[in-house]
């Protein structure tokens, strides 16, 4: 069970400010949410299968490819000054 002086030292940690409404909620539910795991715990699972889906996934991305970008010599021909492939930019840092 949680009590109000764990919550008070979890929201000290988190540095929250709780009044005492809100930490005897807090309390409330966060015990209802251990009590509720512990639920959770007890079932018998040897049998069920591991997922990570609740369905049946697959991957519909195409592979990855390198390919030339015609933007991006489009922009190339339209900069003020390109070198080699990129922009040249003027210098900022001294």
């Amino acid at each position: 069970m949680i009590t109000r002086e764990d919550v008070t030292k979890i929201a000290k940690l988190a540095k929250l400010s709780l009044d005492e409404k809100e930490t005897e909620r807090f309390a409330r539910e966060m015990t209802d949410i251990l009590q509720y795991v512990e639920k959770l715990n007890k079932l018998d699972l040897k049998d069920i299968e591991a997922t990570s889906h609740a369905v049946s996934v697959t991957n519909v991305f195409r592979e990855d490819e390198a390919k030339q970008s015609p933007v991006r010599d489009k922009a190339l021909e339209q900069a003020p000054s390109a070198e080699q492939n990129m922009f040249r930019v003027p210098r900022v840092i001294g």
